[in-house]
């Protein structure tokens, strides 16, 4: 675990960059989120986002080399899932700080 104020070592700094650049795309943002809680097909993937059985399979083979999803074969398919809990808490913590957003504007003057 880095230390906070310690220098991160380069090869770090660009691995993190090249995470969160993958999860800059809402494609495949939407596709990690759909996949944070449980595992999930191509298919059911597809028809939850709207997209090609096709297009998913893309998104899935870059974001499965950058780590930030795994694979599981059962029998004939294979369901994806943030294997990470590293990963899992992030992103669930940047989603409780944007509903914290919006609750906050809401309840500004004229919100």
């Amino acid at each position: 675990m880095a230390v906070r104020g310690a220098r991160i070592p380069e090869d770090q700094v660009v691995e993190l960059a090249e995470m969160f650049q993958m999860m800059s795309d809402p494609t495949r943002l939407r596709i990690i989120l759909a996949c944070l809680d449980a595992p999930v097909s191509v298919g059911d993937m597809a028809d939850g986002l709207g997209i090609s059985a096709s297009l998913v399979s893309h998104h899935l083979r870059l974001l499965r080399a950058a780590r930030l999803l795994m694979a599981e074969r059962r029998g004939r398919q294979v369901f994806y899932v943030v294997g990470d809990s590293h990963i899992r808490s992030m992103l669930t913590d940047m989603l409780d700080h944007v509903a914290e957003g919006e609750v906050e504007a809401e309840q500004a003057p004229g919100g």
